[in-house]
């Protein structure tokens, strides 16, 4: 007899506290940074955002041990400030965004950019360049609604390879939290990425990167050599 499988919902550890925070799907925002933009051969212009996704069980925790994903030879990081909502909506005004915000931590957008570039080159999506298995990591939540400003940065075995500051974002937490929902339907334990700034680059097998955002618990992977 066939028996169903049982799945686990993703979650995402908690600063100072024993619960975890259920994750249902996670957005990304594209190219939210001038420096990155321009670095990646774009107009930094205040265009309107635009979103991808990645699975909800590709959260991994600080900490983690990670096996380098495979298909690639070029994986990248990208640090970025992560918003975790409580409740959603659709079609949400920007000056309501923040009542909706259960929380935030610092996560790594890690990014197959061969099979990327692959995929922009043909036209087709980006799904195997950006959402693989262990593609989130993510550090603790801290609650309440983020810093309009503050430091932004990423290191590689203890070399600062990124660094920023939230206030250089394009688009606000808010106007990209009221942006994606005039798409769908955001909803409570939907993550989002909201960009990062210039530095993006390779990491290379047993090299360890760490995330860091001043005021929130930095989040740190390391790869198998």
């Amino acid at each position: 007899m066939n028996t169903l499988p049982r799945l686990d919902v993703p979650t995402i550890a908690i600063a100072r506290s024993s619960q975890r925070f259920p994750v249902r799907r996670i957005y990304c925002v594209g190219l939210n940074y001038a420096d990155h933009a321009r670095e990646m051969g774009k107009d930094p212009q205040r265009h309107p955002p635009f979103f991808f996704g990645k699975p909800a069980d590709a959260v991994v925790g600080s900490g983690a041990h990670l096996p380098y994903p495979p298909q690639t030879a070029d994986l990248h990081h990208e640090v970025e400030l992560v918003v975790a909502l409580r409740q959603g909506g659709s079609n949400i005004p920007a000056a309501d965004a923040a009542s909706l915000i259960f929380g935030y931590a610092v996560g790594i957008d890690l990014t197959r950019r061969d099979l990327q570039a692959e995929a922009k080159k043909a036209g087709r999506p980006w799904d195997m360049g950006k959402g693989f298995d262990h593609s989130a990591p993510i550090g603790a939540l801290a609650t309440g609604v983020p810093p309009a400003a503050g430091a932004i940065s990423l290191t590689v075995d203890g070399k600062v390879r990124q660094r920023g500051d939230l206030q250089d974002m394009i688009w606000s937490v808010a106007e990209i939290i009221a942006a994606l929902s005039t798409y769908i339907e955001v909803a409570a334990g939907d993550l989002i990425f909201t960009g990062t700034p210039s530095g993006v680059g390779p990491i290379q097998r047993g090299e360890t990167v760490r995330g860091i955002i001043a005021g929130v618990e930095p989040v740190e992977v390391s790869f198998e050599p």
